[in-house]
């Protein structure tokens, strides 16, 4: 893998991660209000939920089990 291609990865696995944070915290204050639409909390838990799979992929790329 090149160096471009890795800081590439590694762009995308910081926004990756900024975007699951505030995923979190969107669902955290839509549940916390009492007036969140639990579809739209599902499409957004599904959402966190895929985000995190993609974040362990390039975690897995970028830093690989080096056994020792």
């Amino acid at each position: 893998m090149t160096q471009e291609q890795e800081a590439n990865l590694g762009l995308e696995l910081a926004a990756k991660r900024q975007e699951h944070a505030d995923l979190d915290a969107a669902i955290h204050t839509l549940a916390s209000s009492g007036y969140a639409d639990q579809m739209l909390l599902q499409r957004l838990k599904k959402r966190k939920l895929a985000l995190k799979d993609r974040i362990t992929y390039l975690e897995n790329i970028l830093l690989p089990d080096i056994i020792a």
